[in-house]
C-alpha cells in the first residue's frame, strides 16, 4: 500500500537533530508517519524493522541502537521528538501509526500515556526478572505492564561547599527549613523533573504536610525559578544560591566534561543522596513501551528485552550518566562512584507509577501556594 504524504508540514513538535548512523535513519517528525510506514510495508518484503519513536535526546544512545541491529539483524527506523509531541503524535495517527516502541523520559509522561491508552501490555518473563516491580507500571487484569523503567536518575541535592555543611541538607524536607531562607535554586516546579520529586513527597508525607512543604520551598528561594539542572548547579559554584536540587546525571557529566570550567563548577559543590535515614532519594526513570497499535510486537518486545540487558545498561550508565533500572548490573562510571562512595546509596521503593498517579494534585498544590 502506498501512503502519500502532505506538500506541507503540520506543525511539528521539537526535533532532536543527530547524526544519522547506517543502522538507524532520523527523519524530521512531520514526515514520521509516511516515512515508517514506508519501512514497515518493505520490512515485510526484505528485512526485519522496528519503528522507534524515542524522547531520548542523547546523542550516546547511538551505540543502543546500531548494537540492537547488530546483535538481531533488525533494523531501527527511528523518529526523535520531545515527550509532548511524540504523545500528541501517536494520537493523532490513531491505528494507522507506525510506532512500535516508545522511549520517553519521566515515570509521569509514562502513566500519562498508559492512562491515555497509548500502549499495548507487554508479557516478558526477562523484563518481569530483570526490572524492579516499584520501576514499571501496574500490572493489568491479566498481568500484562505497560511500561518498563529502563533507566534512572536521582534527584539530589547540591551545596556550596564553603557556605553550606551537607547535614543541613541531608534530607528533602530540609530544603523548607527556614534556616535555609534565600539560598534555593530550582527549576520551575511544573517541570516534570520536579513534578515527580513533589509527586514522590506527598506520598510520602501526605497531601497537607507535602503542601506545608511546598510553601516552605517557596519561602527559600534566592531567585525565580529559571533554567534547567544545569544552570542550578552552576548557580550555586557562582554564588547565586547556596543549594539546588538537580538530576544526578547532570552533575556526573559536568565531572566528565572535556571542558576546564565544567570541571571546576563541579568541584565546588558537593552532593547529597536525600533521607538516607528515612524512605531514601527520589528516582525518576527513562521508561519503554510498545505502541498500543505496533505491527512488530515480537521485534518490540525483544528491543526493550535488549535495554535491560547487562550490556545496554552499562552503556545508559557509561554513556549519559543515568543508574541502571535492571537488578544486579555492576557499574564502571567514575563520577558516579565518585558521587556516592563505596557504598550504593539508598532509593526510595515507593512504586513509580504512583509518583506519576500524583500528578494532578501535585499540579493543584503548586496552583495554590503560587509556585512558579
Amino acid at each position: 500500500m502506498i501512503r502519500v504524504c502532505p506538500s506541507s508540514p503540520p506543525s511539528p513538535p521539537r526535533h532532536h537533530p543527530r547524526k544519522m548512523h547506517p543502522m538507524t535513519k532520523t527523519v524530521k517528525p512531520w514526515l514520521a508517519a509516511c516515512a515508517l510506514a514506508a519501512a514497515v510495508g518493505a520490512g515485510h518484503a526484505q528485512e526485519p524493522v522496528l519503528n522507534l519513536y524515542s524522547a531520548r535526546h542523547y546523542a550516546t544512545d547511538e551505540a543502543l541502537y546500531s548494537g540492537f541491529t547488530k546483535a538481531t539483524g533488525i533494523k531501527i527506523n527511528r523518529v526523535d521528538a520531545d515527550d509532548a509531541g511524540i504523545l500528541a503524535r501517536l494520537k493523532t495517527e490513531g491505528a494507522a501509526s507506525p510506532a512500535d516502541v516508545i522511549l520517553l523520559v519521566d515515570a509521569a509522561r509514562l502513566y500519562k500515556a498508559e492512562v491515555d491508552g497509548l500502549f499495548q501490555p507487554i508479557v516478558s518473563k526477562l523484563l518481569l526478572d530483570a526490572i524492579p516491580a516499584h520501576l514499571r507500571s501496574s500490572p493489568a487484569a491479566d498481568g500484562g505492564i505497560s511500561w518498563f523503567g529502563l533507566s534512572t536518575r536521582a534527584r539530589v541535592i547540591v551545596y556550596n561547599k564553603t557556605r553550606v555543611h551537607k547535614s543541613q541538607v541531608d534530607s528533602y524536607e530540609a530544603l523548607a527549613d527556614p534556616g535555609n531562607k534565600g539560598r534555593l535554586c530550582i527549576r520551575s516546579g511544573s517541570h516534570p523533573y520536579n513534578l515527580s520529586l513533589f509527586g514522590a513527597v506527598t506520598e510520602h508525607l501526605g497531601e497537607q504536610k507535602a503542601e506545608a512543604w511546598l510553601k516552605g520551598l517557596l519561602a527559600n528561594l534566592a531567585r525565580p525559578p529559571k533554567g534547567g539542572d544545569t544552570d542550578q548547579i552552576k548557580a550555586v559554584a557562582a554564588g547565586e544560591c547556596d543549594i539546588a536540587v538537580t538530576n544526578s546525571y547532570y552533575l556526573a557529566r559536568l565531572m566528565r566534561s572535556s571542558k576546564p570550567e565544567d570541571v571546576a563548577v563541579a568541584n565546588k559543590v558537593g552532593v547529597v543522596f536525600p533521607n538516607q535515614a528515612s524512605w531514601g532519594t527520589h528516582l525518576n526513570i527513562a521508561g519503554g513501551a510498545v505502541a498500543r497499535h505496533a505491527k512488530n510486537q515480537a521485534h518490540a518486545i525483544r528491543f526493550l528485552e535488549y535495554l535491560a540487558s547487562p550490556e545496554a545498561q552499562n552503556h545508559f550508565a557509561n554513556g549519559n550518566n543515568e543508574w541502571p533500572a535492571a537488578k544486579g548490573v555492576i557499574l564502571d562510571n567514575p563520577a558516579l562512584r565518585a558521587m556516592t562512595g563505596d557504598q550504593p546509596f539508598k532509593s526510595e521503593t515507593i512504586a513509580i507509577s504512583v509518583v506519576g498517579a500524583n500528578m494532578a494534585r501535585v499540579q493543584q498544590m503548586l496552583d495554590r501556594v503560587g509556585f512558579p
